[in-house]
């Protein structure tokens, strides 16, 4: 939806002052994006009052002042849920918030003293701050656009193991007796389509990420449309390229590849250009404790998801006429969330794994020169740190409540400071537990290093 004429051109010249930021959130399922955006959301609320953030050198040295919700940018974005998340962290018990399901958006004004005050301006001044939410399949659907259909069959057809290949069972039955040549036959189509989309799901339930396409996970409006009817072809690899060119429109071949452009066309590019490449700074978010729970294929699965994830973004320093016109993503973090289902001195180890997992991205990243940081944190504690005495020795330990409100009190293991190799996965020496979140006793949300993500992604703007 276009805004007033009037808008775009105050926020253009809010941008031209570099006194606006649009900051994209993202991660894969059950990374945590809700319940970031919502602790961001609360702690900036809270600065200069019961808000933590010693990490942040604003608030630290008293010069934030807070923030308030304002109108948001784009009329055709659904507002991110913000009091619906409180209301469920306020409950009696406290539950974990509904997580998003499509892109949604939500716009703060920060006010805050420079730590430099000009000649011509005020005691404190305004950064508007655009946060945007969006689902990390999504993000997985761009590498889409550097395909073809017959290379996205094969890349298809090379993922996952064992128990990624269970799931496509089903798929894999009703897709065998269909032939390339054959007349398209729409029910056929969207039946083994469903099955497909089901394999997704499943494969997604069992903890998996590298799931294209994106939208086949969160339809949305598209439930049931042809677009969304489409799937890899077995035996593509050993096809003839000018053969299946050759075969006519209403084959199931040439159905199914124009379904796959128009996808990529319709569906994958308009996100791309409405609203990734708007993107000033981006954090991703991980669960990568999730992935260690679910076992070897799962982690190695999340890995190649991240590489992919990794290589759709437009990174780069911008000048003014850049950051006008054409903003790209100039700032990133790359961010190992739910620190507290593991005691403190895990907290380094959990970053270590994190940049081994992303070590080639990372690298290009820093060739280009683009800031990237790798971190930590909990945006919502759920559990406290303890120690417990076994044997005359202090050992470190947990204190929570499961999600079916059993106390807890353990330590759940050691994370890996390396990529984990086969004896690693032998020993499995550990149990991250689900953690209900704290009862909410007013004030701001309890934290683990929110304040060193809100430094990295917009502390230099709060000068």
């Amino acid at each position: 939806m276009r805004q007033p004429l009037s808008r775009e051109l105050k926020d253009l010249l809010e941008r031209g002052r570099d006194r606006q930021l649009r900051l994209a959130v993202t991660g894969l399922s059950r990374s945590g994006k809700t319940a970031f955006l919502t602790s961001l959301v609360n702690q900036l609320r809270h600065a200069g009052l019961e808000a933590r953030l010693d990490l942040l050198p604003a608030a630290r040295e008293g010069r934030l002042l807070g923030a308030r919700r304002v109108n948001q940018q784009d009329l055709g974005v659904p507002r991110f849920p913000y009091d619906p998340a409180m209301a469920a962290l306020s409950a009696t018990p406290p539950r974990w918030p509904e997580p998003t399901r499509g892109i949604s958006e939500l716009r703060l004004t920060i006010r805050y003293r420079p730590a430099r005050p000009g000649w011509f301006e005020g005691d404190s001044r305004q950064l508007t701050l655009d946060l945007f939410d969006y689902p990390g399949e999504w993000l997985l659907d761009l590498p889409l656009l550097a395909h073809d259909y017959p290379s996205w069959c094969r890349s298809q057809a090379s993922l996952g193991g064992e128990q990624r290949a269970a799931h496509f069972a089903d798929w894999q039955a009703a897709v065998a007796g269909l032939d390339p040549a054959g007349e398209a036959d729409e029910a056929r189509l969207a039946e083994i389509a469903e099955h497909y989309a089901a394999g997704l799901r499943g494969a997604r339930e069992a903890g998996f990420a590298d799931l294209q396409p994106g939208r086949f996970l969160l339809p949305g409006d598209l439930t049931g449309a042809p677009v969304l009817q489409f799937f890899p072809l077995p035996g593509i690899a050993e096809a003839d390229p000018e053969a299946l060119a050759a075969l006519p429109e209403t084959s199931n071949y040439a159905t199914l590849a124009r379904r796959f452009r128009y996808y990529q066309q319709h569906i994958v590019r308009p996100f791309y250009r409405d609203h990734f490449r708007r993107f000033d700074r981006q954090i991703v978010l991980v669960d990568l404790l999730g992935a260690l729970n679910a076992g070897p294929e799962r982690f190695q699965d999340l890995a190649r998801a991240l590489a992919n994830l990794m290589q759709s973004f437009d990174y780069g320093r911008r000048s003014l006429l850049s950051r006008l016109f054409a903003p790209r993503i100039d700032r990133l973090a790359i961010a190992a969330t739910k620190a507290d289902h593991v005691t403190p001195e895990q907290h380094p180890r959990l970053v270590a794994l994190l940049e081994a997992l992303l070590a080639e991205p990372l690298k290009d990243l820093r060739f280009a020169d683009v800031p990237v940081r790798a971190l930590s944190v909990a945006a919502i504690r759920a559990s406290e740190a303890r120690e417990v005495e076994h044997h005359g020795r202090r050992t470190p330990a947990l204190r929570g409540t499961g999600l079916d409100g059993e106390p807890l009190l353990l330590f759940p293991g050691e994370v890996p400071e390396r990529l984990p190799d086969d004896a690693f996965w032998a020993r499995q020496g550990f149990a991250f537990p689900a953690f209900r979140p704290l009862p909410l006793e007013g004030g701001a949300l309890p934290h683990i290093r929110m304040d060193a993500a809100l430094d990295w992604l917009i502390g230099d703007k709060l000068q």
